[in-house]
């Protein structure tokens, strides 16, 4: 099935290390760094590699010390970028707790508002309300700040269309309010209701 990274996976620029994968993806970003960080364990006469886990540390932190400054997941790993596909856009995030409401921070250094931020914005306003549920909180705000904000050349008939369109309600997300455990979460326990869209405006994935 064709998504919107599918050309991302198959650039020229990844098909030339193809070699150093076993599969056509999208490499060590995002999850994999949020999930998989590689740590180096120092030990008697070597160095070996253990997997750090921003995400469950990340909920840890905020529940032990939710007025903490440090509550911080990052994408961006320089030791390995040369095994992603492309640099995380989305590099990093930062979550504060202000009279019990959790708010998230989140740094775009690379930012296609025609086809990229629109899931961005999404993502991170359903990553926020998940995170506030496990950690029994309610929720703030989303603050997004982009670096190099831009347009492609490709989208910009598409863009103007899509300023003609009057904006519809917006829905109401649901989630699962039994589910406690970041892992836990299915995508039956994620519910939009009330979802209205225009038809959709294609646009394709610059590389």
């Amino acid at each position: 099935m064709k998504t919107i990274w599918t050309d991302n996976v198959t650039a020229d620029y990844w098909i030339k290390k193809r070699h150093q994968r076993n599969a056509a993806d999208l490499g060590r970003v995002y999850g994999v760094q949020w999930r998989r960080w590689r740590k180096p364990l120092i030990r008697i006469n070597k160095v070996v590699l253990q997997n750090h886990d921003q995400l469950l540390e990340l909920i840890a932190g905020i529940k032990d010390d939710p007025y903490g400054r440090r509550h911080i997941i990052s994408a961006w790993n320089p030791g390995e970028l040369d095994l992603m596909a492309l640099p995380p856009c989305h590099m990093m995030a930062q979550f504060y707790v202000s009279n019990g409401r959790l708010s998230c921070h989140m740094y775009q250094r690379s930012a296609d508002f025609g086809l990229g931020v629109p899931f961005n914005i999404a993502s991170y306003a359903l990553f926020t309300h998940m995170l506030a549920q496990v950690c029994y909180l309610e929720v703030g705000d989303l603050i997004i700040s982009f670096g190099d904000a831009h347009i492609y050349s490709n989208h910009i008939e598409q863009i103007k269309e899509q300023l003609k369109r009057e904006p519809l309600p917006l829905p109401q997300l649901k989630l699962n309010p039994d589910i406690r455990v970041i892992t836990d979460f299915e995508m039956e326990d994620i519910e939009l209701v009330g979802y209205e869209s225009h038809p959709a405006i294609t646009m394709p994935m610059a590389v």
